[in-house]
């Protein structure tokens, strides 16, 4: 299993844009579902406006009540997920999400101490907002390594913190910041956020209990109606949706 790693984020500062961890095969096929119908979403809203927290943790997106239930356990700092973010979230949401047959559920699975960070940091403005900042936050995975690379004493000073001062430090080193700020986040905000240990604390324990419970020991790892389909791309989770019935 991925444990939290908090010795030291020179590791962090290292990794090339694919280390995600290990492969998930998937466990069973998905069970063939018939055609699903669309429904409309609440008046003045698209279903992808529609979010809540999950008791798992996570952030579920669309219509609660779809039919296909799609979950991906991520990381923030896993590039794998970066690309399946990239090349599915447009086709996710308008093709499905939106026509409220799949609702798509986020769920970390932390790697490290940034990606703890980010998965703090895209709370902040609550579940309406989780969704499009993780996107970008994956989208801007170069930057935020170039800038760990950059500050890698700095970074690793901030280990020897905690609470609060470790996330403010690593915020600072890693531009996370400036970069949620350009988003809607002040650093105040960011800042009151990150000194909220128990929002950190859950995010983890909820990453290492459901990865023992569920078996999931890499990302992005994917189940489908509470079928575990392990590893995609979006070239293959598609189908998969469709043969579940969004078609």
């Amino acid at each position: 299993m991925t444990r939290l790693r908090t010795a030291s984020l020179a590791f962090v500062a290292t990794l090339a844009l694919a280390a995600c961890n290990a492969e998930e095969a998937p466990t069973a096929e998905v069970a063939e579902g018939q055609p699903v119908a669309a429904v409309a979403a609440p008046a003045g809203q698209a279903w992808s406006d529609v979010a809540s927290f999950t008791p798992e943790g996570g952030v579920i997106q669309g219509n609660p009540n779809a039919p296909i239930k799609l979950v991906e356990y991520a990381s923030h700092t896993c590039g794998h997920c970066a690309e399946f973010a990239e090349t599915s979230a447009e086709p996710l949401r308008t093709k499905y999400i939106d026509a409220g047959k799949v609702s798509f559920e986020l769920r970390n699975q932390i790697h490290d101490p940034i990606d703890l960070t980010v998965a703090v940091l895209a709370r902040c403005t609550g579940p309406q907002g989780f969704h499009a900042l993780a996107e970008q936050s994956w989208a801007n995975l170069p930057a935020i390594f170039e800038a760990a690379n950059a500050n890698k004493a700095a970074l690793d000073a901030a280990m020897q913190a905690q609470g609060a001062a470790r996330f403010d430090a690593i915020a600072q080193g890693t531009g996370l910041y400036d970069f949620f700020a350009q988003r809607g986040v002040s650093r105040d905000q960011a800042r009151t956020c990150l000194a909220n240990a128990k929002t950190a604390e859950q995010i983890a324990a909820n990453s290492e209990t459901q990865s023992e419970e569920l078996g999931v020991t890499g990302t992005p790892t994917f189940f489908i109606n509470g079928t575990k389909v392990g590893t995609q791309t979006w070239a293959t989770l598609e189908p998969m949706l469709q043969r579940a019935g969004a078609r």
